[in-house]
C-alpha cells in the first residue's frame, strides 16, 4: 500500500513564521552600531565644540631697561620770599607817581613823592632853636670862665642844645619820608594811590616783589620725613606754562611735624626771572633717588583690587597671571624687583577680560617695540 507525504497547513504557517522572524533580527542587528557609532561622533564633536573658547583680544609693552627715579610729588603756589607792602611814613598829599605796576625798580629808587612843604618848614624851625641854643651855650661858656653864671645854668643849656638838636634830625627825617622809597630790588607789583590822594600815616602805597628767586611750600606726610633732605633736586610743572620743567633745589625742611595735620613742611626754591610769577600753581616732583637701569613695565599693567601686585604675562597665546615684587614707581612706570625678565609680553588692555589661563590675541605684536620706545624717550625726557 502507498502513503501520501504532501505538508500539512499548520506546518507552512510554522516555516513562514521563523523565516520572518530571521529577517527581522537582521535588520536589527545591522542598525544598533550604526546608532552608536553615531550618538559616539556627536558627543566628541561637542566636547571640543565646548573647550575651543574665542580668543580675547588683548595689547602688551615688553618689559624693558630704563632710567627711573624715586620721588614725593606734591602741589603749591609760588611764592616771592622778599615782597613788602611799601607805606608811607608821614601823611600828607601826593605830588608825583615816579614808578607803574610792572617796573623794575632799585633799592633806594624814589616811587612816590608826598607835598613836603610842612615837614621842610618844621625842620627850618627846628634848625633855628638849634642855633639860639648853640650860641647861649657858647656865651654861657665865656661867662662860666668869669664866674659870672653857675656850673647848673651853663648845663642846662647844653641839655636844652641837645634836646633841639635831637628834634631838628627828627624833621630831616620827617622831611626824608615824602620820598617814597623801594626797599630792595624787585619789580612793582600793585600801585593803591593816585597823585592828588591825601595819604595818612603808614597807609599802603605800593607793593614790591623780588622774583628774582620763588619758592614752594609742600606740607609733606611724616612718612616722607626720612628721605627728604635739603638740597635734593626737584622739577616743577605750572599750569600756565604747559610743556615746560622748571628744575629747582629743597632749599629747607623742617625739624617738627605738625600734630594736627601729620605733615611738616618742605621749601622748594626756583630761579625766578621772566617766566614764573608769584602766584603760580606748580606740580612738583622731589627725586630722592635714581636708577640708571632698572628694570620695569608700564604701570598700567598691574592688576587692580589684587592682595598683591601682578601682572598678566602672555606666553604661547595663554595669558599667565604673575606675581611681582615692585620697587620704585613713577609717573607711567613701575619698576620690576622680581617676578618678570626683559622682554616679557605684559598686558596693558584687556585685563579684565582674561583669567589665568585665557586664550589671548595680541593685536599690537608689531607696534609694542614701537610704543616702549616711544614711552622711554617720554620717560627719560620727563
Amino acid at each position: 500500500m502507498k502513503t501520501s507525504s504532501a505538508p500539512s497547513p499548520l506546518h507552512a504557517l510554522a516555516v513562514l513564521a521563523l523565516a520572518a522572524s530571521l529577517v527581522l533580527a537582521g535588520c536589527g542587528g545591522g542598525s544598533a552600531p550604526d546608532a552608536q557609532a553615531a550618538d559616539a561622533s556627536g558627543a566628541k564633536a561637542g566636547e571640543t565644540g565646548k573647550d575651543e573658547a574665542p580668543a580675547v583680544p588683548v595689547e602688551v609693552a615688553r618689559v624693558t631697561r630704563r632710567p627711573i627715579s624715586a620721588s614725593y610729588t606734591g602741589t603749591a603756589n609760588l611764592e616771592a620770599p622778599a615782597e613788602a607792602q611799601v607805606v608811607a611814613k608821614t601823611s600828607g598829599v601826593v605830588l608825583q607817581i615816579l614808578a607803574e605796576e610792572g617796573d623794575v625798580v632799585r633799592a633806594g629808587q624814589v616811587l612816590a613823592r608826598i607835598d613836603p612843604e610842612k615837614p621842610r618848614l618844621e625842620m627850618e624851625r627846628a634848625r633855628a632853636t638849634v642855633r639860639k641854643l648853640e650860641n647861649n651855650y657858647r656865651r654861657a661858656q665865656e661867662l662860666l670862665a668869669s664866674r659870672l653864671v653857675s656850673a647848673e645854668s651853663v648845663e642846662q643849656i647844653r641839655f636844652d642844645l641837645e634836646s633841639a638838636r635831637a628834634s631838628y634830625e627828627l624833621a630831616r627825617l620827617e622831611l626824608s619820608y615824602t620820598d617814597i622809597v623801594a626797599p630792595f630790588d624787585g619789580v612793582v607789583a600793585q600801585r593803591m594811590v593816585k597823585a592828588g590822594n591825601l595819604v595818612p600815616l603808614n597807609a599802603p602805597v605800593f607793593r614790591i616783589v623780588d622774583n628774582t628767586r620763588l619758592e614752594a611750600v609742600l606740607n609733606v606726610p611724616e612718612r616722607e620725613m626720612a628721605t627728604l633732605k635739603p638740597g635734593l633736586p626737584l622739577r616743577m610743572r605750572v599750569d600756565a606754562i604747559p610743556g615746560r620743567i622748571f628744575d629747582g633745589r629743597v632749599d629747607r625742611v623742617s625739624p617738627v611735624v605738625d600734630a594736627g595735620s601729620g605733615t611738616f613742611r618742605v621749601v622748594a626754591a626756583f630761579a625766578g626771572g621772566d617766566t614764573l610769577r608769584p602766584g603760580m600753581f606748580g606740580r612738583i616732583e622731589v627725586v630722592y633717588d635714581e636708577r640708571d637701569d632698572a628694570l620695569t613695565m608700564p604701570r598700567v599693567a598691574l592688576l587692580e583690587n589684587e592682595g598683591e601686585p601682578a601682572v598678566f604675562v602672555v606666553r604661547e597665546e595663554k595669558a599667565v597671571r604673575v606675581p611681582v615684587q615692585l620697587g620704585y614707581v613713577n609717573g607711567e612706570f613701575a619698576e620690576v624687583r622680581a617676578g618678570l625678565s626683559e622682554g616679557d609680553a605684559v598686558v596693558t588692555a584687556g585685563k579684565v577680560a582674561i583669567r589665568d589661563g585665557s586664550t589671548v590675541e595680541v593685536i599690537n605684536a608689531d607696534g609694542a617695540a614701537e610704543s616702549d620706545g616711544g614711552a622711554q624717550a617720554v620717560a627719560q625726557a620727563y
